[in-house]
């Protein structure tokens, strides 16, 4: 399935359809016709971005000069409304759902998902602004594990924690600032594990909205981890707690 669809006209009709759109990519001189109205509207209405770039961006993402001024970037794969992954297990199995927010290396994304398939993990949550969606590269970093790990994308990260909660999950957030390490904490209840993007960690209101904020022990020079490093290393922890 091609990553981008170019065009006006099948860009159009890509948004009437339903079909999962990432982002729409403007030239920044092209003239606003009707038909360009009508995608910025819908687009808007849908809450996907919209940025306006240089033709050679344009030129780049389309591997073409033949795109009249706009490129949709569509996801490889179908996201899955959240209910899914919620009722892929019942709370009683002590499911493991990963959110993520603000991650915008797909090599990451995709590595996360890998490792989400590999402990079990009910599926992952992403937000629909400022994080990588469901690409290409984010399909061959996860080894194929795209295919059977569900992604649901969500407006408000927030909002999302809120309604879990209400369902029985617990949500923690691994954050440098964390009392206790990951070994000193109890993760075998429900749990959403929240790890933020790479250089600014997780969003402030979404510190707030989990129920305790944990962290990796570092005892060498450098004072972080690659975000799809620290994923892996809480999601198998949660996973041995599981086990033993």
């Amino acid at each position: 399935m091609n990553e981008a669809i170019a065009g006006k006209n099948s860009v159009l009709e890509a948004l009437r359809a339903g079909r999962e759109i990432n982002k729409i990519f403007l030239g920044e001189s092209v003239t606003r016709d009707r038909v360009f109205k009508e995608i910025i509207n819908i687009a808007k209405a849908n809450k996907i971005p919209v940025q306006n770039v240089a033709k050679t961006k344009l030129d780049d993402l389309a591997e073409t000069n033949k795109h009249q001024g706009i490129v949709a970037m569509v996801a490889i794969k179908e996201y899955v409304p959240l209910e899914e992954i919620v009722h892929r297990k019942p709370l009683s199995e002590a499911p493991v759902i990963l959110m993520v927010d603000g991650i915008e290396d797909p090599h990451n994304l995709g590595a996360i998902i890998r490792t989400c398939d590999a402990v079990g993990a009910a599926g992952v949550i992403i937000p629909n602004r400022r994080n990588v969606g469901l690409t290409g590269i984010v399909s061959k970093a996860s080894a194929g594990a795209i295919e059977y790990v569900p992604v649901a994308r969500v407006t408000n990260l927030a909002q999302t924690i809120d309604a879990l909660k209400e369902m029985g999950f617990w949500v923690v957030g691994c954050e440098a600032r964390g009392e206790k390490t990951i070994y000193e904490v109890d993760l075998k209840m429900p749990l959403v594990l929240v790890v933020g993007g790479e250089g600014k960690g997780i969003s402030r209101l979404v510190q707030e909205k989990c129920d305790f904020l944990i962290r990796l022990p570092m005892v060498g020079s450098i004072s972080s981890l690659n975000a799809s490093v620290a994923a892996s290393i809480c999601l198998y922890e949660a996973l041995k707690q599981r086990i033993f």
